[in-house]
Formats: structure tokens, C-alpha cells, sequence
């Protein structure tokens, strides 16, 4: 059973959630927000700092929460297919967040998570002092894989998510696992 404090914040992320698929980011206000899910403003504030650390709680609890369980089984590629699964299932929320931009933009967060993500995933596979005779550490190569699955998931977003997950993860294990000449002059 939720506490008090739970069923606060899930009516709070409720109402954002909901906001967003009506509203752009930048006109939904705490008082909108607190106003949909019937709750006075302070309550908001006792939870969240503002609308930006809201979004960035729903993607970690929505969306990579759930991938550290799978980073800890060493199931790469099922913790993909999750990550994708998860965007897929609340497409209209995830599509609509893409085009937060600035400072606090929903592909800084993304991209923030993912590079934990790939660094956790180094360390379950204990291959922290993996390196390219020493030019790239393994710290470097999560970077790497961060901004590459974050410009992937971006593009996805904005063209609607209308690939698939299974099938849109099928093809980035291509990507990662063929070289650049295969995939430029070899059909896949």
C-alpha cells in the first residue's frame, strides 16, 4: 500500500503526464500541474523543486529504473529493448518531451541516464581500466555509447516513434556490431 507522501507524487506525475499531451512544455505551470491532480502548491514543492526535476524523476523511474535491474544481470541487450519499450508504451509523453530544449532539455537527461547507464554496465562487466592503449578509458567509451544511443533516440522521437522498439533495437545491435564499411557497402 502507498504512503501519503507516494500517492502525492504519482497524482503529481499523473498531472504532468497528462498536461504534456495537451500543452508544450514551457506553458504547463506548478499551478496547472497541482490544479489537474487536486492538490495545493505547496504540495508540489514538497516533492519536486520544479517542472524540470519532475520530468527528469519520471524518465529515471519510467525508463532506467527498471534497466539497472537488467545492467546487474548482464542482459545488454534486453536492457536496450526496455529502455526503447519503455519510450514506446508512453510514446505520446516521450514525443512531446523531445522538444524540451535549453539548459534542463529532455535530451540532456536522457543523454545524463544513458551515460550511467553504459557506465554501470562497464562496471557489472568489470572493465573499468578497459582502454584503447590508452586513449580512450572506460569512462570515454560510455560517453561514446551515450551520445550515440542518445542522437538514436532522439531521431526516433521525432519522427513519431514510429519504428517499433524490438525492430529499431534490432537495428542499433547492427549498428554496434558491424563496422562502419559493412554497414556503408555490404547489404544488411
Amino acid at each position: 500500500m502507498r504512503s501519503k507522501k507516494e500517492n502525492t507524487k504519482a497524482l503529481i506525475v499523473d498531472s504532468f503526464k497528462k498536461l504534456m499531451t495537451q500543452h508544450s512544455f514551457d506553458k504547463i505551470t506548478i499551478k496547472m500541474i497541482t490544479d489537474e491532480a487536486k492538490l495545493i502548491r505547496p504540495s508540489f514543492y514538497n516533492h519536486f523543486a520544479d517542472k524540470y526535476e519532475l520530468l527528469e524523476w519520471i524518465c529515471y523511474k519510467d525508463i532506467f529504473e527498471g534497466a539497472t535491474l537488467l545492467i546487474d544481470n548482464k542482459m545488454f541487450n534486453e536492457t536496450i529493448l526496455f529502455v526503447l519499450t519503455r519510450i514506446e508504451n508512453n510514446k505520446e509523453f516521450y514525443v512531446k518531451a523531445m522538444k524540451i530544449e535549453g539548459q534542463n532539455s529532455f535530451e540532456s537527461i536522457i543523454y545524463k541516464f544513458l551515460l550511467k547507464m553504459f557506465e554501470e554496465l562497464f562496471s557489472v562487466l568489470d572493465i573499468e581500466n578497459m582502454n584503447f592503449e590508452g586513449i580512450l578509458t572506460a569512462s570515454e567509451i560510455a560517453n561514446y555509447y551515450s551520445r550515440g544511443l542518445t542522437y538514436f533516440l532522439i531521431t526516433w522521437l521525432k519522427k513519431g516513434v514510429q519504428v517499433p522498439a524490438h525492430e529499431l533495437a534490432e537495428k542499433y545491435y547492427l549498428l554496434l556490431s558491424n563496422s562502419l564499411e559493412d554497414i556503408v557497402f555490404k547489404p544488411l
